[in-house]
């Protein structure tokens, strides 16, 4: 019997939220691969602080709340700890690409098997509107009323130029797009890297602009180096250039978990180990 995936958690984010686009297509994810005949005990998530880290109240699995930034080297833990697991981190843009930025970058570096999937709502929205690392040029927000002077940086070519083997973004409003990319980074072999563009409501709805300007990407060569980077390049977080939506990059390479593991436990050393800890605190 298939287990009920959302939970009775009272839900707290505003109406409109992307993060209930983001929730639901998981949903669906999660569903999909029990019917293939995975065991969703087997799936832990990771959340941060922020909006987002709430996903871990509301999906029933295996969860794990880190601190403000933290969720990749809680996630690495786990998975070096037991890499038959799949795990899957949840982190807002000012989670993944402020306080938690060289963890991102050292786990494309490494490329861990881990899914980090970003909820870029280019704003700090649980503390009421201050700007982000994805923020626009010029953004008037809680913290800069007169506009911030920094521009914004591309999180699409840092984690190209890092060494993720999977580099997707998209859309909460496009749900099966959504629900697609999400699948794929997931089985994907490798540190899996999705930018999901999530709607703010409340502090920095970009609805309009996102549907005008958001585009799924055809005849692209995801294996490309080159033509992800320029593809990736199109649109620099704070024009009004078209957004491009799909699988920028995608390669096969060792996998840090593959390498740690070598020469060390079996796999069934490693289960008679974890088995031993868990009785230990029975």
């Amino acid at each position: 019997m298939s287990r009920r995936l959302i939970t009775e958690a009272k839900n707290t984010w505003c109406p409109g939220c992307g993060n209930f686009a983001i929730q639901h297509m998981l949903k669906d994810v999660l569903a999909e691969m029990e019917e293939e005949g995975r065991s969703l005990d087997e799936v832990v998530l990771v959340t941060g602080i922020g909006c987002h880290g709430k996903m871990a109240d509301y999906l029933n699995i295996n969860s794990f709340y880190a601190i403000h930034g933290r969720t990749i080297p809680v996630a690495t833990g786990i998975k070096l700890a037991n890499p038959d697991l799949s795990v899957i981190c949840c982190a807002g843009d000012g989670d993944a690409y402020a306080e938690g930025l060289t963890h991102l970058i050292f786990a494309a570096k490494r490329n861990m098997d881990i899914t980090l999937i970003v909820h870029d709502n280019r704003v700090y929205g649980l503390t009421t509107g201050q700007y982000t690392p994805t923020s626009p040029l010029n953004f008037h927000g809680r913290s800069t009323p007169g506009g911030t002077l920094e521009k914004p940086f591309n999180p699409l070519e840092l984690a190209l130029v890092s060494g993720a083997t999977y580099i997707a973004r998209t859309y909460t409003r496009k749900l099966d797009h959504l629900r697609a990319t999400l699948r794929e980074a997931i089985d994907h072999r490798g540190f899996s890297f999705v930018d999901v563009l999530q709607i703010c409501a409340t502090y920095y709805n970009m609805t309009k602009p996102y549907n005008a300007r958001a585009y799924e990407m055809e005849d692209h060569d995801p294996g490309d180096f080159d033509a992800a980077c320029t593809k990736m390049r199109e649109w620099d977080y704070s024009s009004d250039a078209a957004i491009a939506l799909g699988t920028f990059y995608r390669t096969t390479a060792p996998t840090f978990d593959e390498e740690f593991g070598n020469g060390k436990q079996s796999d069934e050393e490693r289960k008679e180990a974890i088995a031993a800890l868990l009785d230990t605190r029975g």
